[in-house]
Formats: structure tokens, C-alpha cells, sequence
């Protein structure tokens, strides 16, 4: 068998949330150039028209739907609008997520501030998955894919205090091995990629945060924002039809220390 075949994604119908920037853009370009349609979901609407235009003047079949991850009910119309128009969903990825604004120990940390990041890591998750796999479980078939973090699977304070982002990426990571299960019947995988540093259009901050995570990586570098196209193509394709409730982790070896 070839390997094109293996990882071939064209003709699949994607839904890719926080697809705007950084790594939810790069894994929608991943697919749509690829020959996947995808539906791009975020709330900054000009940034989706950035990402709808580039990928269409490539030739690929984008379309660009604003939104809120936090909004079950815009969330569970943007995907009731991807089966309407392309008749199917075949991969979600969900991957709208933030950090802690505080970067504070956590009796410094605010109750506004944790409830931000667990409505956008956590319940997004929820709300993204739970509308995606409905639909799947209509088919018998899909993928879908949930961007936890290195931070899910270790303790971020070895470099800097994210109590919220942690317990949120840490819960991502274990929800993808429950949905596994529930849906190990029904032809769906559902798997969990965990970056390490990616550069992208806010990270790193700048010159001093980018030594940093230059330092704290065994590879010694960042990786860039494309170096994601890989994995998630893997995940989105025939190539991990027997791979389910996993973690795949992209960190440059920051996790093997």
C-alpha cells in the first residue's frame, strides 16, 4: 500500500476550531491542501476571512464560519451547517483553547480568570465534541482529535505557574480516553495531540520567553507552527484507524526528561 493512500485525507469533511492562527490554522491548511473540505471555526471573524482567503487562492475548499467555543448552541449550528453543506463530517479537531491570564500561583489567581480557561479548554471541548460526535455516530465513522498540551500530561510550574491551563489540558487528555471508549464501536477514534513550544502569531512574546523555551526543550528550538501538518494528517486519515484514546506528543523531548 502506499503511503499516499495511507494518509490521504482528500474528499473528507473537516470542522477545525480555533482555526484563525497558530496551530488551528496550520492543521485546516494541513487538511485543505491535502483535499480535505473544511469548515474553519473561531471568533475572530476578520482572522478567519485572513485563512479563508489564503486557502481558497490555493485552490482549496474552505469555508469560514465565526463563532465561540463557549456557545454549545453556535457550535452545534456551525457543525449542523458543515453536514448541510458537504453532506458528512468526517474530522474534528478540536483546538480552540487559552492560558491562564494570570500566570499567578493559584491563591493569586483570580475565579474570573480560572473560569475563562476552563468555558474555553474545557467546555469547548465539550461543546465541540459533543455536536461532532453526534453526527459520527450517525455515520459509523470519524475522527476526531482534541489539542491538549505537553502541560496536560506534566506540571507547567517547572517553567512558569498555569494552574488553570494544567487542570484543563490534564482533563482534556483523560476525556479523550473516556470518548475512546464510548465510541470504539461505532467506527469513530478519537485521539489527543499534545504540543510542546510552536511558534505562532503570540508565542513566543518575545526574544527573553523564546530563550526560554529554547532552553527548556532537549531539541533546543521552537517548532514552527507547519511542523504540526504530520501528525495531524495521521490522526485525520486511514493511517490510525486502530489508533484510539492516545496521546501523541509533538515537544522537541521536553517529556522524556
Amino acid at each position: 500500500m502506499r503511503a499516499s493512500d495511507v494518509f490521504r485525507v482528500a474528499g473528507k469533511v473537516a470542522f477545525v476550531t480555533g482555526a484563525a492562527q497558530g496551530l488551528g490554522r496550520a492543521m485546516a491548511e494541513a487538511l485543505a491542501v491535502n483535499g480535505a473540505r473544511v469548515v474553519l471555526f473561531d471568533r475572530d471573524a476578520a482572522g478567519l476571512e485572513r485563512v479563508e482567503t489564503a486557502l481558497t487562492d490555493r485552490g482549496a475548499r474552505v469555508i469560514a464560519c465565526a463563532g465561540d467555543v463557549t456557545d454549545g448552541a453556535a457550535v452545534e449550528a456551525a457543525v449542523a451547517a458543515t453536514v448541510e453543506t458537504f453532506g458528512r463530517l468526517d474530522i474534528c479537531i478540536a483546538n480552540a483553547g487559552i492560558s491562564d491570564p494570570d500566570r499567578a500561583l493559584l491563591h493569586r489567581t483570580s475565579s474570573d480568570g480560572w473560569a475563562r480557561v476552563v468555558d474555553v479548554n474545557l467546555n469547548g471541548v465539550f461543546h465541540t465534541t459533543r455536536a461532532a460526535l453526534g453526527r459520527m455516530a450517525e455515520q459509523g465513522a470519524g475522527k476526531v482529535i482534541c489539542v491538549a498540551s505537553m502541560w496536560g500530561l506534566a506540571a507547567p510550574a517547572a517553567l512558569q505557574p498555569r494552574p488553570a491551563y494544567a487542570a484543563t489540558k490534564g482533563a482534556v487528555v483523560n476525556l479523550v480516553r473516556e470518548l475512546a471508549l464510548e465510541y470504539a464501536g461505532q467506527g469513530i477514534q478519537v485521539n489527543a495531540i499534545c504540543p510542546g513550544f510552536f511558534r505562532t502569531e503570540t508565542r513566543p512574546r518575545d526574544a527573553d520567553q523564546e530563550a526560554a523555551f529554547n532552553a527548556f526543550t532537549p531539541m533546543g528550538r521552537v517548532a514552527e507552527a507547519e511542523e504540526i501538518a504530520g501528525t495531524v494528517l495521521y490522526l485525520a486519515s486511514s493511517a490510525s484507524d486502530f489508533v484510539t484514546g492516545t496521546t501523541l506528543v509533538i515537544d522537541g523531548g521536553v517529556l522524556a526528561g
